[in-house]
């Protein structure tokens, strides 16, 4: 069967026209009906999830990082109880596939199960996977319902299922296109068996994943079987219909209400793999023409021969986590809200490889299209009555990303990811307020950090500690949110394999806005041989296990070690310690006209330090008693503007004097030409 194309993919994010008999049932649905639909379709998918949570055996699954819904019988999607966004958009791309090329052989019927993670057919990247089936009443296909869950483990050349050292998508593991793996109701035996004996590091694990994932789509198909029986085809079909109406509706008027202009924003990436390397990771120009929009990628770096490259849709995927949480987050999860948005995108760059790239690691590149992508609504929403309150920076992008692999404690195979250092990222600074301290997963808004005692209990590992990493975040007078940071200790095993997965460790990722200060990178940080478990047994009274001091002091003695945050595999022994890091997220507008007694907030609760509150914010205040000098700070300030407007120079001499800069040709190995990113020859792929 052909690999859907880029035109295919595109076209398929579009809904599907309605029907002469969709617009007959909507018509005939009152709008206290729709209304009480629409709440149903919630209850459903909302009860859906919670078993979703419950059934998962990773730490994405029970932390949340998950969607399930619900789609029309052509495909389109019509509401998502949501984890994520990343899935919401893209999804129609596998079941309209399904329905072009599977409909005569195998066929489409009541019972099946399909499956799928290849995101060469309209996946995010192969640990994103998706369970799919159809909804029929009475022999009709009225509906479609989905479970979408990442798994960490899928044999690739590393553990945990997002290889960092792929370089093409023949060693990133199982990449499987749409398939029906189960019929009547039940999972076919040979499919289990099939991927126990995969390869797969951690069969059990993954067998438990796409159990959930199977359980939670089939429980959505029966509750919407139960509403039919109960209401009648007619008016599902009819619920369906207005629910997509409707959300287009809503789009088009918020589209519609923008500024039309060009807005651009450009930003850069820090790492390719385990290779520091600065690329233009996203070069959007953001172009609203009256009720349209059109993203365009013209400018951005080429593909490259690491698994640091993203499919087109994963780009759509990403930036429907904005669009969802800022701009449309009062309107259904619909296909149709996208109706009014265009995609441009050149062959051959980064977020439109060849087909046979590597894309496990999609996502810290991905994810620097969503922060182009608040950045430039950012500009174009500000002079918006309606809307100027939802400005807001770009959340922390980077984080550590900490896999562990090998044996538990109960002599069971574990690869997985230890997601606290993902699900409690800092929300960027906001219009009117701070960002949110700790509030998620720039990729999963409504992720979990998952309970300590819950991953002690499961995982060879003891939590140290687990708190806000002071000064993570981004500064202005509306500070980004904090990160955190914990640590943990191997406990109980011998010895532990460990590798991480990121970006971020020397260019902060999420842009600020206005005058904010960008969040602080990511280190990298491991302390073998340490003296940490003998201090407590010895009940040592001066040892601290805050971060800061820990570092600075320090009160811990080992062999510390400090790197990117993206690291090979290695094998860690009982004692070592493996520190992860959420990022704060950027701050909005000048430092200088935050309030003086927030700032004194900030430092009780352990947000920022002294240093930052002197010479950032430029507070003038009495050591002990911690009481601000309300003259002293204004002086301090205005002494700051004034030397600001002293080194400041005309745009003119600035670009002068930029253009003659260039990154050390070794940092340029992926960047393609300098300053223009363009491609310098084909990639070659083992």
């Amino acid at each position: 069967m052909p690999i859907p194309t880029l035109a295919e993919k595109l076209q398929w994010l579009k809904p599907v026209p309605a029907t002469p008999y969709e617009r007959e049932c909507a018509a005939k649905l009152a709008q206290g009906d729709y209304e009480i639909g629409a709440q149903i379709t919630n209850d459903i998918l909302d009860e859906a999830m919670e078993i979703f949570v419950r059934s998962s055996r990773s730490y994405f699954g029970v932390s949340g990082d998950s969607m399930v819904a619900i789609f029309t019988a052509g495909g389109d999607l019509i509401n998502a109880s949501c984890g994520t966004y990343l899935h919401a958009i893209i999804q129609p791309i596998v079941i309209k596939f399904i329905q072009k090329y599977y409909a005569e052989n195998p066929g489409i019927f009541d019972g099946d199960i399909w499956y799928t993670n290849d995101a060469l057919y309209g996946g995010i990247h192969n640990p994103d996977q998706v369970a799919l089936m159809p909804v029929f009443h009475k022999g009709k296909l009225l509906a479609w319902a989905s479970a979408a869950l990442h798994t960490t483990e899928t044999g690739a050349i590393e553990p945990g299922g997002m290889p960092v050292s792929a370089k093409s998508r023949f060693e990133e593991g199982l990449n499987m296109p749409p398939i029906k793996i189960g019929e009547k109701f039940k999972i076919r035996n040979d499919f289990l068996e099939m991927y126990s004996v995969y390869g797969l590091r951690a069969p059990a694990m993954f067998i438990s994943d796409l159990r959930a994932r199977c359980t939670t789509a089939d429980r959505v198909r029966v509750r919407l079987i139960e509403l039919v029986e109960k209401r009648g085809e007619v008016y599902l079909i009819g619920l369906l219909r207005k629910m997509q109406d409707t959300a287009e509706i809503g789009a088009r008027k918020k589209i519609k209400d923008l500024p039309d202009g060009k807005f651009r924003t450009v930003v850069f990436n820090d790492a390719i793999g385990y290779t520091p390397a600065l690329v233009r990771s996203c070069y959007l120009t953001l172009i609203k023409d009256g009720g349209r929009l059109i993203f365009n990628f013209e400018g951005t770096s080429p593909e490259n021969p690491s698994s640091y490259n993203v499919h087109t849709q994963a780009v759509v995927g990403h930036i429907a986590n904005f669009m969802y949480e800022y701009i449309f987050h009062d309107l259904p999860i619909c296909s149709s809200t996208f109706s009014a948005i265009d995609f441009e995108f050149p062959e051959g760059i980064i977020l439109n490889p060849d087909k046979m790239a590597a894309t496990s690691c999609c996502v810290y590149i991905g994810m620097q299209c969503r922060c182009a992508t608040h950045n430039s609504f950012a500009k174009m929403s500000f002079s918006s009555a309606s809307l100027w309150r939802q400005v807001a920076a770009a959340p922390g992008s980077q984080h550590s990303a900490q896999i562990c692999a090998g044996l538990s404690q109960w002599k069971l195979a574990i690869s997985d990811v230890l997601s606290f250092s993902l699900n409690t990222q800092g929300q960027g600074g906001r219009a009117s307020t701070d960002g949110m301290d700790s509030y998620g997963f720039a990729w999963c808004a409504f992720g979990r950090a998952p309970d300590s005692e819950q991953v002690e209990s499961e995982l060879p590992l003891s939590v140290m500690l687990s708190q806000h990493w002071r000064d993570s975040c981004g500064h202005g007078i509306h500070r980004g949110g904090s990160g955190a940071v914990q640590e943990w200790m191997i406990h109980k095993v011998p010895n532990l394999v460990s590798l991480c997965m990121g970006n971020g460790s020397k260019v902060p990722l999420g842009q600020p806005l206005f005058g904010g200060y960008a969040s602080a990178p990511i280190p990298g940080i491991t302390v073998k041989k340490n003296d940490l478990l003998k201090q407590m047994k010895e009940g040592n009274s001066e040892l601290t296990m805050d971060l800061r001091e820990m570092i600075e002091k320090p009160t811990v003695h080992g062999d510390w070690k400090y790197e990117l945050v993206a690291r090979t595999p290695k094998v860690f022994e009982e004692g070592d310690l493996l520190f992860g890091f959420s990022g704060g997220g950027p701050g909005y507008g000048d430092p200088l006209e935050r309030d003086p007694e927030t700032v004194m907030e900030d430092l009780k609760n352990h947000i920022i330090s002294d240093w930052t509150a002197v010479n950032i914010y430029k507070i003038v205040y009495g050591a002990e008693r911690r009481k601000v000098d309300t003259e002293k700070t204004k002086q301090q300030r205005q002494e700051e503007r004034r030397s600001r407007l002293a080194r400041g120079k005309s745009y003119d001499e600035f670009e002068k004097d930029w253009n003659k800069k260039s990154p050390p040709k070794e940092a340029l190995l992926y960047y393609g030409t300098w300053p223009d990113a363009k491609s310098t020859g084909p990639v070659f792929r083992p």
